[in-house]
């Protein structure tokens, strides 16, 4: 989820195969993005929601393109 300009929880940690969903709750558009280019939101505006799945194992940097400051990582295992 994302709340008063934070991702929630700041790290995650999910199993190979699993679908993580973002749900911008702030009253201010946010976007989820990978640092290595895997995945891109557009502008998801309060109450709307990403959803991306995690095939691969590994450890992902996530951030919103409009508030770098807002930063998550998500560790598949």
């Amino acid at each position: 989820m994302i709340k008063n300009f934070m991702f929630s929880p700041m790290s995650l940690t999910v199993k190979a195969g699993s679908t993580v969903t973002w749900k911008n709750l702030d009253g201010e558009p946010h976007t989820v993005v990978n640092d290595a280019g895997m995945f891109r939101s557009g502008a998801l505006d309060q109450n709307e929601t990403y959803q991306f799945k995690f095939d691969k194992r590994g450890v992902y940097k996530v951030f919103c393109g409009i508030h770098p400051n807002m930063m998550e990582t998500i560790t598949v295992q």
